[in-house]
């Protein structure tokens, strides 16, 4: 069956005949194309419906797995896996992320792992969290994806390489004389690459722990997994150095030549520094907890704070102590500036967890071995600039 554009395409060329045919049309002729055009409308419509239906179909798929995503109990698949086989809908989640791959244990959806995560309702000391009345439990300090957080890029669900196209220069325009010939130019592109590199973590659970837990488990295996996972990819995205791991902000970006001391001096330039580039979008700073206590304190002739909106003009600043100092003594803290939006973060599986329970056997628990197959890349350079001050 022709598709709906070339039947539209073929319906106007009917109604230009028929234009075409004047005031004073032959009948027959007229009462021919007027046939073609009505079945043309038939045959246009039967044609949209069927549309609609095989989008409906192809998204079927995607929504069941969203809704058994949300139901997926990542305790239940790791005990299953160790049992010798998954069940129910961590089976069918498991099998749709693990489809193309190499799975060496359970496939855990890394929206549970960095997404929303449910609240906990029961829990107390890792080797206290029977079903019974409980206090909340209290969690340890952990810090955040502070990069996902500054608005860098997610893209998930990767299979094979991936390229990004870049434009590194685009057309110009040019003022002519009357009746003179333009000048050609051409756009140029290149491109950014991610290819997967494989981070991995783990974690114990006792044997007490995996017999008696209830819901509280659950949101320990999540925060646990994203607290291992999310220092690592963070941690690469600021610094990381290229071997094994993808290369970070300072260490594939040259340092800002500014030669500002004062903090606002600094910010102001680093901030110059993009708009002379004209780069934009969601931008802010990221500096160190150490960098930002500093600031806090700084006070004016008579002895008042300035606010950070005051020495950071304006633009949105977070800490996090996954940007290192420079080493020496003193030693130096970064600040980095950026478009955070040309920071792509790329998944290519699910979190894949291994639940080992064989190397600490003479205890019985469980050593939860997690794996995550992803890379970062920086679209454009100029989107970010950083100085140690």
């Amino acid at each position: 069956m022709p598709n709906i554009n070339q039947l539209k395409e073929t319906r106007a060329s009917k109604i230009a005949a028929l234009r075409a045919l004047g005031d004073n049309p032959d009948a027959t002729k007229f009462d021919a194309l007027e046939t073609e055009v009505r079945a043309l409308d038939v045959q246009i419509k039967n044609a949209a419906t069927l549309a609609e239906f095989e989008r409906q179909a192809d998204a079927e798929p995607d929504a069941r797995l969203d809704a058994e995503v949300r139901e997926f109990s990542v305790a239940k698949a790791i005990r299953e896996s160790v049992a010798g086989g998954l069940t129910g809908r961590e089976a069918e989640v498991s099998a749709e992320l693990g489809k193309g791959r190499e799975v060496r244990g359970v496939m855990i959806p890394t929206s549970l792992i960095f997404g929303e995560q449910r609240a906990m309702t029961v829990g107390g000391s890792a080797g206290n969290t029977v079903e019974k009345n409980l206090g909340g439990l209290i969690d340890r300090l952990r810090p955040v994806l502070a990069v996902q957080g500054l608005g860098a890029t997610v893209i998930s669900g990767l299979v094979g390489n991936l390229d990004l196209p870049r434009l590194t220069s685009g057309p110009t325009a040019y003022w002519v004389a009357e009746d003179g010939a333009s000048t050609a130019s051409d756009s140029t592109f290149d491109k950014v690459s991610l290819s997967p590199k494989t981070v991995s973590g783990e974690m114990y659970l006792s044997r007490r722990l995996t017999l008696q837990s209830g819901v509280a488990i659950e949101n320990i295996l999540r925060q646990d997994l994203a607290f291992v996972l999310a220092q690592a990819l963070d941690s690469a995205a600021i610094k990381g150095g290229g071997t094994n791991q993808p290369t970070g902000i300072l260490a594939g970006i040259t340092a800002s030549t500014s030669t500002s001391t004062a903090i606002n001096d600094l910010a102001a330039d680093l901030i110059a520094e993009l708009q002379i580039d004209n780069v934009g979008g969601n931008t802010g700073f990221l500096t160190s907890p150490t960098l930002l206590g500093v600031v806090r304190k700084l006070k004016d002739g008579e002895g008042r704070g300035f606010s950070l909106a005051e020495i950071f003009h304006d633009e949105r600043v977070v800490a996090s102590n996954n940007v290192p100092n420079n080493g020496g003594s003193p030693a130096k803290e970064h600040l980095i500036y950026g478009a955070w939006s040309n920071l792509v973060l790329g998944y290519w599986s699910g979190v894949d967890i291994l639940a080992n329970p064989y190397s600490d056997a003479t205890k019985g628990g469980l050593r939860l071995h997690a794996f995550l197959d992803a890379d970062i890349a920086i679209r454009h350079p100029e989107a970010f600039s950083w100085k140690a001050i």
